[in-house]
Parts: C-alpha cells; sequence; structure tokens
C-alpha cells in the first residue's frame, strides 16, 4: 500500500506510561497502515493495548514515540485547536456506554457535533435527519434517550458519529452493553455502512465481534500479534457486490 493509499499510518508508535517507578509499554513499536474502506478490528484481551491503541488513533493521546499520520499529517505537529478540529471532523466516536444527552432528543443529540462547527440550525437538523435516516431511525426523532432501547440508543450514536461525515468510524467496544441480538444488528449496520463505503474501525475483545470485519488486527502486549485478512468476511463482502 502506497503512502497516498493510506488514511492511516502508524510508523514504530509506542505509549509509556509510568507506575509506581516502573515504566509500562502499553503500546511498544506498532507499525500499521488503514486504508480508506477499510472495515478493521483490533481485538485483544485486557492489558494487550487496544484502549491505548483507540485513544492514539482517535487523537485522545499522544503517543511516546513514534509517528501518526492521519490523511496524510503528522497528528504530532498538530496544536491543541487541530487536535480538537480533526477529532470534529475526521473521527466518528461510537461508545460502548453510548454517551448521550439525557434530557436532549435523539435528534438533538444527533446534532450536536455540528454546533461545534458553527452550521446554522437549519442545515444541522437536515444533515441529523438523513444521518437518522441512514440507521433506520427516522421515525425515533423526537424521543429521548429513556424512551428507546439499548441497540436503538447506540444507533443515536452512530448518527452522531456519521452527521459530521468522517474520514473513519472509530467504534470502542460498541456491543458491550447490548444483548446478543441486538449486538449482531449493530454489527449488521456496520456491515452496511461500510458496503456504502465508510472506513470502519472496531476495537473490541470478542472474537464474534471482529469476525464481521475484514482484516483483523491481534493485539498482545502492546505489539502487534497478527495482522489477517477474513477470507469468511471477504467472500461475503465480493457475493454481495456480484449480487447489486
Amino acid at each position: 500500500m502506497s503512502q497516498a493509499e493510506s488514511l492511516i499510518r502508524l510508523e514504530g508508535i509506542a505509549k509509556h506510561y509510568q507506575m509506581g517507578g516502573e515504566t509500562i509499554a502499553a503500546l511498544n513499536g506498532i507499525d500499521l497502515h488503514v486504508a480508506r474502506n477499510d472495515y478493521v478490528a483490533f481485538i485483544g484481551s485486557s492489558g494487550s493495548g487496544k484502549s491505548t491503541m483507540m485513544n492514539i488513533l482517535g487523537c485522545l493521546d499522544t503517543p511516546t514515540m513514534g509517528k501518526y499520520f492521519l490523511n496524510g499529517r503528522d497528528v504530532a505537529g498538530m496544536s491543541e485547536t487541530d487536535l480538537a478540529r480533526t477529532r470534529n471532523e475526521e473521527i466518528g466516536f461510537i461508545f460502548q456506554s453510548f454517551n448521550l444527552l439525557t434530557r436532549a432528543t435523539a435528534l438533538q443529540n444527533v446534532m450536536q457535533p455540528l454546533i461545534y462547527r458553527g452550521i446554522r440550525p437549519a442545515e444541522r437538523a437536515k444533515r441529523a435527519a438523513e444521518a437518522m435516516a441512514r440507521v433506520g431511525l427516522e421515525k425515533r426523532m423526537d424521543h429521548l434517550p429513556n424512551q428507546l432501547s439499548g441497540g436503538q440508543r447506540q444507533r443515536v450514536a452512530i448518527a452522531r458519529a456519521l452527521c459530521s461525515e468522517p474520514s473513519i468510524l472509530l467504534a470502542d467496544e460498541p456491543t458491550g452493553n447490548l444483548d446478543s441480538a441486538t449486538a449482531a444488528d449493530i454489527m449488521a449496520l456496520f456491515d452496511t455502512l461500510h458496503e456504502e463505503g465508510q472506513t470502519v474501525i472496531v476495537v473490541t475483545h470478542e472474537p464474534d465481534i471482529a469476525a464481521h470485519c475484514q482484516r483483523v488486527v491481534r493485539l498482545a502486549d502492546g505489539k502487534v500479534q497478527s495482522d489477517t485478512v477474513n477470507h469468511q468476511r471477504t467472500r461475503f463482502h465480493k457475493r454481495e457486490l456480484a449480487n447489486v
């Protein structure tokens, strides 16, 4: 993969923490490329480094060593203002706990990222409504989060992430608070978004969730243990395209 084709490029990424006089290497020498329209799972057990990886990719934390290029830009060279803008415009975050405003309607929650971009109210509402339609919630726009099921709340969170038209959807344990049937529905939605051209990165400890992705990166002790193509998912993807 050429540098021009890489949406994400990691070179020698390391993240060290000091704990009680001891240095802990949460990440230790990660070299990785993610292309546009990749569908990638980062999987690993507790302590493998996957949460730190998510924070680095999401520009929520900075590496101790190495370089992170996002859309060709060196993240290390960004100011705090640039980082905040990048998080708002380039990355759509989806969390296990949904992180919705409890007193705001679903539509108002979805509009939140656009407020910080200075987009006018009418345009915000239009984009948010379109995003909610994409996730199948066009009839739930005026509902509060406590009037929605867990799966519906996560769909609101996905719509909120999509509303900014981000380069990357970055999902951290997105099905962790859902039952298995609802989790399958949410992953099917990610499958559809990927088919539509969205780059999707999922951080998980669950193999059945990772199995939805076309590429599985397994982390262990802060290093890439394996980086494999999910051939079963790739064959399914090709079969779907042939039927379009």
